[in-house]
């Protein structure tokens, strides 16, 4: 699916948090996502089935939301967002290591710990932190187009530069997929 030149706004009123998200692409190649169909004449096309519910979703930690809420007001990314993220990279563990090594809560990559200026990637504030600085770097370079910087903190920003699109891997569609369900599900 193209993305083309969709910018997502963080600030717009959240949609319900119970809701399928429909899509669908204009004529300039525009994706855009509601909750409510409003056009009979327009071909949306489900592309989330309902979101987590609360109640899914409402076992997660709220342990670090101060640390999130913090990470939030330094790198600009929104607090649901980053908290949707964790929620998909580690499930609010902070000792996760994921099979190619990747570290702590916003699960850092080994080669860009040093990048990050990292001590130590289990410590919750800094992995928090350089992962929430991280993916602003990656919204802006992808122009704001949410789902391609969610791809390229995924599957990296090479591989979204070489397709121009989220990658064709079911990983990193799931994982857009699944990083959008819980902002969703998380806002109020």
């Amino acid at each position: 699916m193209l993305y083309g030149s969709l910018i997502l706004l963080w600030h717009i009123k959240p949609f319900p948090a119970i809701a399928d998200i429909y899509s669908y692409i204009d004529s300039a190649g525009v994706i855009h996502f509601t909750n409510v169909p409003t056009s009979s004449t327009v071909d949306y096309q489900v592309y989330l089935k309902e979101t987590p519910s609360k109640t899914a979703v409402g076992f997660s930690n709220n342990r670090y939301d101060h640390l999130i809420r913090q990470a939030s007001h330094t790198s600009g990314v929104p607090f649901y967002l980053l908290k949707a993220i964790i929620k998909a990279e580690s499930d609010f563990n902070p000792r996760a290591v994921s099979r190619t090594g990747a570290m702590g809560l916003m699960q850092i990559m080994p080669e860009n710990v040093e990048e990050l200026q990292i001590k130590d990637p289990f410590d919750p504030r800094e992995n928090i932190m350089a992962g929430s600085i991280f993916f602003n770097t990656l919204f802006k370079r992808f122009n704001g187009q949410l789902p391609l910087a969610l791809a390229a903190y995924n599957a990296g920003p090479g591989m979204v530069d070489r397709y121009q699109s989220i990658p064709p891997f079911r990983e990193t569609e799931d994982y857009v997929k699944k990083v959008m369900g819980y902002y969703y599900a998380f806002r109020p």
